[in-house]
């Protein structure tokens, strides 16, 4: 794709709004033209009292061209130039493609802060909100109401919460039993791969040590631990025990707020492990079937069937966990409506304390876009329709959308929804979405993010992206020197403000 935009104009706002209409587009400032090469140009005047936008999209031998004016003073504090490019842009998609989005121009991963912080910072009505959401950024009326029940949800959520005194707790076990197609997350399946998990174990057990005297030193109580993946339940039982009990030399399970592992393929879960999590306090596990199509589940490379699912979904509930979430993927390859409304159905009469609905997102890097790129999708297909079943049907049992984001090259542009019972929020996903507090990351492809007191300081740390480079004694040194240096010093010079 060619991008001719005007110097001055926020060029990656631009890019934002050209994958909703040519997802999986790329971009590159000396790409030469083709025939088919989607050509975007945009430009933007003012006259000290207006901004206007023109947007042209070119396709072929297909072109047009949208206009649209703002005012820049308004009631509400927003970049006048960006709406008008958006305006325009969305005016121009329609005209080529007949398709309007349902997040109108809303970019970006966290929908629902933009409500949060109208309500707060502007305060600012319901209704005021809403006309904001669907007048200024265009979405349509369900979307618009989506963000707004999040973030009231959230905001109950946080309602006298120390977000000054608290952090939580990000351990990575970046290993599977096997690579979905779909992935493309720093997870490892070879057997050479996975036959470093001995050594990451003893690596990553002193970091937790070294992470949690970090910790100690700043004065910090840590709220959740989350043990996430690739497939942390990929594990043997003593393995797992080995990583919660350095845990535990550090914090009471009792003591947290939120207590996570993220337990994921069915297929690597077993009673012995899950005794092993229920005796060292652990009080939430995932447990993902993606979907209930078995024929979908071989598609994907998954590695399990829907009857392990409901295996593993009963050790859990049997050995006692408090909290299950599962998790459902809309839009997979070769899901229809009706294939989808079963998964959802059926999951909902196992009655999980956490549901999270993803929208089926196609990442570069995964093995499935090497053999169809047809997998992206701009308006979907049924998709909408998925979406809107499973978020209605979760709503009806009893659910509320506690958390939310929204990622590039979605099928259809849509959105990924947590849903929770009373009292089984997964707080994890709010403090790590919202920016809330600090979260400290122990092992390899975790990035540290520390978040100052009011959450306008916010610095990023990662570690080593690939086993390899995390066991790696010089990489690894440097690596932990870089970021509890960095934790040390940042709220050092926070005390001293």
């Amino acid at each position: 794709m060619i991008l001719n935009v005007d110097q001055g104009i926020n060029r990656y706002y631009v890019q934002t709004l050209c994958m909703v209409f040519f997802p999986g587009a790329k971009f590159s400032l000396d790409e030469e033209a083709t025939p088919d090469t989607p050509v975007i140009t945009v430009h933007s005047s003012s006259d000290g009292e207006n901004v206007t936008a023109s947007v042209t999209i070119s396709v072929g031998e297909i072109s047009v061209t949208a206009e649209d004016t703002r005012p820049k003073k308004s009631a509400v504090k927003i970049n006048a130039e960006k709406v008008a490019i958006g305006a325009a842009f969305l005016k121009a998609g329609k005209l080529i493609f007949n398709y309007t989005p349902a997040w109108g121009i809303l970019t970006g991963v966290r929908p629902s802060k933009l409500a949060m912080d109208l309500m707060t910072k502007d305060k600012m009505s319901m209704k005021e909100i809403r006309q904001v959401l669907t007048k200024q950024y265009f979405l349509n009326p369900k979307k618009a109401s989506l963000v707004m029940s999040v973030a009231e949800r959230e905001m109950s959520i946080l309602d006298g919460f120390d977000r000054e005194n608290t952090c939580s707790v990000y351990i990575s076990i970046p290993f599977c039993p096997s690579r979905c197609n779909y992935c493309s997350f720093v997870s490892y399946s070879t057997p050479r791969l996975l036959s470093l998990i001995p050594d990451y174990i003893d690596m990553l057990c002193r970091d937790i040590d070294e992470t949690f005297r970090v910790i100690k030193s700043t004065g910090k109580k840590v709220s959740c631990v989350y043990i996430g993946g690739g497939t942390p339940s990929i594990l043997a039982p003593d393995q797992i025990a080995r990583i919660l009990d350095r845990i535990a030399a550090h914090v009471s399970p009792k003591s947290l707020a939120e207590f996570s592992f993220e337990a994921g393929r069915p297929d690597t879960i077993t009673r012995e492990k899950i005794k092993v999590l229920k005796q060292h306090g652990v009080g939430r596990i995932s447990v993902n079937p993606q979907t209930l199509n078995d024929v979908v589940l071989e598609t994907i490379g998954r590695g399990h069937t829907a009857a392990d699912f409901y295996r593993a979904y009963d050790i859990a509930r049997r050995c006692g966990i408090e909290c299950i979430n599962t998790d459902v993927i809309v839009g997979l390859p070769g899901e229809s409506f009706a294939s989808l409304a079963r998964t959802v159905d059926a999951i909902l009469q196992l009655s999980p304390e956490n549901i999270t609905f993803h929208t089926f997102c196609v990442k570069r890097a995964a093995d499935i876009v090497k053999t169809d790129r047809s997998v992206y999708s701009r308006q979907g297909g049924s998709v909408g329709k998925c979406v809107d079943y499973a978020q209605l049907k979760a709503k009806l049992a009893g659910y509320e959308p506690y958390y939310m984001y929204r990622q590039k090259n979605t099928v259809g542009n849509f959105e990924n929804v947590g849903y929770a019972r009373d009292g089984y929020d997964g707080l994890y996903n709010v403090f790590m979405m919202e920016e809330i507090h600090s979260i400290f990351a122990v092992g390899a492809g975790g990035v540290t993010k520390l978040v100052n007191a009011d959450g306008t300081d916010i610095k990023r740390v990662a570690a080593p992206k690939y086993p390899y480079e995390y066991l790696d004694p010089e990489i690894h040194e440097k690596a932990m020197r870089d970021i509890l240096g960095a934790a040390e010093e940042f709220f050092s010079g926070a005390d001293t403000q």
